[in-house]
């Protein structure tokens, strides 16, 4: 039966899935088909986002399969849509088929009460210049949403498949609108026409240059966030992400590749390789080149494959070969033309193919992820039954952590009494006995998230097979700098509300002579640059003091009256006002006469002046490294900060620059002799460089810096590959490999570059750079252990590593140079690195 079905869905049979097959169930002319309603045929050129949107409507309005709702907006505006698509009796029921769904995930309370309907979620163009994607959504809306159709709507009696056209619609636009104007009437394939050739950030990214694909576990992009809502809402049993790869490939599609992290199930494996024939089925039946169980493997869980799979989901991505240098048509190294609507058939193709394998299986599907999670809440996966973090002394990078696991679902609740457990430490990474205090957050494994929690909370990361395609350690705890424990019993918390914050206001409520508050989390930062944007001004402790017995350590914020007497009206009325918006506690001091410590009119006591702040945007830098710096500063922080055009520069654009960032990128044939003498006669007047990442490579060995690389150690490591099978050579030079690993680092916490973060400090390490301690300066964070504490690194690596510089200052004469070896803002979820490079932009040069 299933091989008849699928010689009626060969090359000929494909257009069957869009044209009527039955009398139409209402009048022809009320629904349009694609190239109706557009005036093209899809393929024929880019659909523009608004378009999209139109058709999408139009579809929901005139189908009674279909409905549409928008679950948010771009960064630039635009709307974020999802189609639902189901039978119409279905749709008079898809409140109860939600709820239900949501019950079987112990999302919610009580037993569902409807026959199993599986959920198929299909998302495209999360890569905006990925740009066949949301045009072959177009056209599988337009089959499943058909009336006439009779074979989609079989499917669709037993399945409600949830249609996210355009996951990405600033990055799509960007490279539309590029595209529309590179180019005529007709295409030009030849690879060297200025058509596939994408400019400068390109289209891939979302409006601050992210990859929202790397983005699902973090939650940092509104994008993702509202999508995660959304998903939330359903929780799909299947989801496919459409991608594309280079132009030259052919296309992928599940099963995945290892690494397989090892809390995916069975089931979920199995299923992939259930819609992996069917797909292969098709594409034999046409004559298509694919491959599968290759490259992209299932082990990070940013991605909107593995993402899913970690929350009970089939979760898959589908590659076609293309992206955005292939615009409409291209030659490809076979000397074949490659076109869109060729990429778009493919796609169309096993959107199609994976909702009629899911409705085959529907019921199993259902009852597979019904036991994903029971499964879940009963038998927990892994070694350890409880995580435990504790509450640091502000408890802002505590409400943060606990912030990202409400975006993810994940439940937690809070220690009430204090006890004595045992458990494994995650910043000695030993196991401890230690007492739970009042505060502390409790995540118990037994919950419906119980494989998601492992997966963002564990300690060690467990890879069997280090040929992955992107990092291999993020934990959490980590991230947020957050002393951890996890443990091996259960210990049940109070999942009531979060403790009470320290009181807002100690000491002199009324007139203080200063205001002081700490400084240990990006919170503080955000706080300190809302002062500052109201005139503000502030000064540091660069050493720890005490004032009317209290004790604060170096970077507290101090503000006192005398520093702001312009200000005297409306002083204390804005302190107070922003101190209650950030929720941050202050101390009015009643005099500026410490107990112990620098007193206030020290010059130990810096000046904190509102420095402006520039980045260099556009090439030679890196977009995501460029949009990380961005995002920050606009979102994170929200300080202003200029954007010079790196392609333009001018020595005269940093006049009245305070602090110049130079995000990761190459800037070897940029930095000229004219660039790299202008740079230096402005540090010397008083300017402070903060040198990101490769940034650092462009200054290395370079007089007057003195950033120099480690020397080499002689290894007999080509000898070795030399004599390595072929077949082997590629795993033998894993020893080199740096994918993403988390190290402990040795950290100077009296210097200004180390304020209100607690020793040690773990790094997300992505490179094996190795740069020698400072000469002159000051070495703030050094690798002295180099074998990580969790994630891959090779030996060789590790041994390239070892006792290296990571990050520190450099006086130059009136200024400063910052130099981050590793990246402090990366993906923009690893916190902890944002108080290093909120110092590095305040108080580095301040003192």
């Amino acid at each position: 039966m299933r091989t008849a079905v699928r010689s009626r869905l060969g090359l000929v049979g494909l257009a069957l899935l869009v044209l009527p097959l039955t009398a139409p169930a209402q009048p022809s002319e009320a629904l349009q088909s694609p190239t109706t309603f557009l005036g093209y045929e899809l393929g024929e050129q880019f659909t523009p986002h608004h378009r999209v949107v139109d058709y999408m409507r139009h579809v929901a309005a005139h189908s009674p399969r279909v409905a549409h709702r928008q679950y948010g907006t771009s960064v630039e505006g635009r709307p974020l849509l999802l189609a639902t698509v189901t039978a119409p009796n279905n749709h008079d029921r898809i409140e109860t088929l939600r709820r239900d769904n949501r019950k079987r995930a112990g999302l919610v309370e009580g037993a569902p009460t409807a026959a199993p309907t599986a959920v198929v979620w299909l998302s495209y163009g999360v890569h905006g210049n990925e740009s066949v994607s949301t045009e072959a959504a177009l056209r599988t809306l337009y089959a499943l949403g058909n009336p006439q159709n009779s074979r989609t709507g079989a499917w669709l009696d037993d399945t409600v498949v949830l249609l996210d056209p355009l996951l990405n619609p600033d990055g799509r636009a960007r490279y539309v609108q590029w595209y529309k104007r590179m180019t005529g009437d007709s295409p030009n394939a030849r690879p060297a026409a200025r058509e596939h050739h994408e400019p400068w950030p390109g289209g891939r990214t979302n409006h601050y240059y992210f990859d929202l694909n790397r983005d699902w576990a973090w939650g940092v992009q509104p994008e993702t966030r509202q999508r995660l809502d959304a998903y939330h809402r359903w929780m799909p049993h299947v989801h496919v992400d459409f991608h594309e790869m280079g132009v030259d490939e052919p296309y992928y599609f599940a099963p995945g590749a290892e690494p397989f992290h090892e809390t995916l199930t069975e089931w979920q494996r199995d299923f992939q390789f259930t819609i992996g024939r069917n797909n292969a089925d098709y594409f034999d039946e046409n004559g298509w080149l694919y491959f599968t169980e290759e490259v992209f493997d299932l082990f990070y869980p940013g991605y909107g494959d593995t993402w899913p799979l970690f929350n009970g989901a089939v979760g898959m991505t589908y590659e076609q070969g293309g992206s955005g240098r292939a615009g409409r048509a291209i030659v490809t190294a076979e000397d074949d033309t490659l076109t869109l609507q060729d990429r778009l058939r493919r796609h169309h193709t096993t959107g199609l193919s994976t909702v009629e394998a899911t409705a085959e299986h529907h019921e199993r599907v259902v009852r597979q992820f019904e036991d994903y999670y029971a499964s879940a809440q009963k038998t927990p996966p892994g070694e350890y039954r409880t995580y435990v973090v504790r509450r640091d002394a502000q408890g802002h990078r505590l409400s943060a952590l606990a912030d990202h696991l409400d975006r993810q679902r994940i439940r937690y609740g809070y220690a009430t009494e204090p006890r004595t457990v045992r458990g494994r430490s995650y910043r000695s990474g030993e196991m401890e006995q230690t007492r739970l205090q009042k505060g502390d957050l409790l995540v118990n494994a037994a919950q419906p998230k119980a494989r998601l929690a492992k997966v963002l909370l564990e300690p060690k990361t467990t890879i069997v097979d280090s040929l992955t395609y992107d990092i291999t350690a993020w934990s959490l705890p980590y991230a947020y700098g957050l002393e951890a424990l996890a443990l091996p019993e259960s210990v049940l918390p109070d999942t009531g509300a979060a403790p009470a914050s320290p009181a807002s206001m100690t000491g002199d409520a009324d007139a203080p002579y200063a205001y002081v508050t700490p400084w240990t989390s990006r919170a503080d930062a955000r706080f300190a640059a809302a002062l500052l944007k109201e005139g503000l001004r502030l000064r540091f402790a660069t050493e720890s003091f005490t004032v009317d017995d209290r004790s604060f350590e170096p970077g507290a914020l101090v503000l006192t009256r005398a520093g702001n007497t312009n200000r005297t009206d409306r002083f204390d009325t804005t302190v107070r006002r922003l101190a209650e918006a950030h929720g941050q506690s202050l101390h009015g001091a009643s005099t500026g006469l410490t107990s112990q410590g620098p007193d206030f009119g020290s010059d130990n006591v810096g000046f904190l002046e509102a420095p402006h702040v520039a980045a260099l945007s556009g090439p030679p830098t890196g977009p995501s490294r460029a949009g990380e710096v961005w995002h920050f500063f606009d979102r994170q922080l929200d300080y202003p900060v200029t954007l010079l055009p790196a392609d333009d520069f001018e020595a005269s654009m940093l006049d009245d620059v305070d602090v110049l960032v130079l995000p990761g990128g190459r800037y070897g044939e940029w930095l000229t002799d004219a660039r790299a003498e202008a740079l230096t006669d402005w540090v010397r007047q008083g300017g402070r460089l903060i040198a990101m990442g490769a940034a650092n490579d462009a200054l290395t060995g370079q007089a007057p810096y003195v950033l120099t690389r480690k020397p080499a150690d002689a290894t007999d490591s080509a000898a070795d590959d030399a004599l390595t099978p072929y077949d082997a050579q590629t795993r033998q030079r894993l020893s080199g490999a740096t994918p993403g690993s988390v190290h402990r680092v040795q950290l100077d916490d009296s210097h200004p570059l180390g304020f209100g973060v607690e020793p040690p400090y773990f790094t997300l390490k992505r490179n094996d750079d190795a740069f020698a301690y400072l000469d002159e300066g000051q070495t703030v964070g050094a690798l002295q252990t180099p074998a990580p504490v969790s994630g891959f690194m090779g030996h060789e690596a590790q041994r390239t590593v070892d006792d290296t510089f990571l990050f520190g200052t450099q006086p130059l004469g009136n200024g400063q140079v910052t130099y981050f070896v590793d990246n402090p803002l990366f993906r923009g979820f690893w916190y902890n690195g944002q108080v290093l490079f909120a110092n590095a932009v305040f108080f580095v040069g301040n003192g």
